[in-house]
């Protein structure tokens, strides 16, 4: 093993790993389960602006980036008339319907295994699309808000919020690493190995591993479930795309960071939580 990753597992040990959805199997409740309670957390962004009921009441919603789609039926709980919950893995359909099952969600809520770059929806169809942590991750972020735009109604609504890529965890790698801002400090090459070390012994490293890693054209490994979005990036997409948001936020870690959260150049490292909302003309 190389020194930088040797040094990096040693600090490893000094802090406590946050509380993260793929280490849920101590505290007996699902990873769906987990997510439906977190539900009103995916939306406070937006509330200083919207509130629930202009969100979900009476209307078609896409909740994208779903995983077992306990959000999507937080949502559904606020009185939609038809959601669907939209991701790219196939693996968490039946977790997600036995879930809308036992809430009593079923006549109302549909999964969909879909790239959210090729939205299976036509052309003005629904009224809110929401996607909590889940820009970050797309592989073609543009092609996302394109689509979710061309299928949003007239006075239809995206709500978006991620944690950019400069967040202390926004290696999205803290199930296993939990020293913040390790991105900063250690190369790609580096945290892919001693993440690759920390999940080799648990009972689902292999899966953990598959989704976090892939290999390019030329087998290298890289993180191929992020894409690495920063606030920069992000409105470079936006200005690209013509959109102009109704309402815009940058959330700082803490209330004492806030100065540092304004500062050019140093800003993204102390933002929790970066927030649109669109509206279709």
């Amino acid at each position: 093993m190389k020194m930088q990753a040797r040094l990096c597992r040693a600090l490893n040990t000094l802090f406590p790993l946050p509380v993260h959805p793929f280490n849920l199997h101590s505290t007996g409740i699902s990873y769906g389960e987990w997510q439906y309670k977190k539900g009103l957390d995916t939306v406070k962004y937006y509330l200083p602006y919207t509130n629930l009921h202009e969100m979900f009441c009476d209307k078609s919603v896409l909740d994208i980036g779903c995983g077992a789609a306990g959000k999507t039926l937080f949502y559904a709980d606020q009185g939609v008339k038809k959601i669907f919950g939209l991701d790219v893995l196939e693996k968490y359909r039946k977790d997600a319907e036995n879930l809308a099952l036992e809430l009593g969600f079923m006549g109302v809520f549909e999964f969909v295994h879909a790239d959210a770059a090729a939205l299976p929806f036509a052309e003005n169809s629904l009224d809110t699309i929401i996607m909590n942590d889940a820009f970050e991750h797309v592989a073609q972020p543009q092609k996302v808000l394109s689509e979710s735009m061309r299928v949003l109604k007239p006075g239809g609504r995206l709500y978006i919020n991620f944690p950019p890529y400069y967040h202390p965890f926004g290696a999205h790698l803290s199930d296993a690493i939990g020293i913040p801002w390790v991105h900063l400090f250690f190369n790609d090459a580096t945290l892919i190995e001693v993440y690759r070390h920390a999940v080799a012994g648990l009972s689902d490293g292999k899966e953990r591993w598959e989704f976090r890693i892939a290999k390019d054209e030329k087998g290298k490994e890289y993180f191929s479930y992020i894409n690495k979005m920063t606030i920069a990036r992000a409105k470079k997409i936006v200005k690209n795309l013509d959109l102009k948001p109704i309402y815009y936020h940058e959330t700082p870690l803490r209330s004492f960071f806030t100065p540092l959260a304004k500062l050019p150049y140093i800003k993204e490292l102390f933002i929790k939580m970066a927030v649109y909302i669109f509206e279709k003309n």
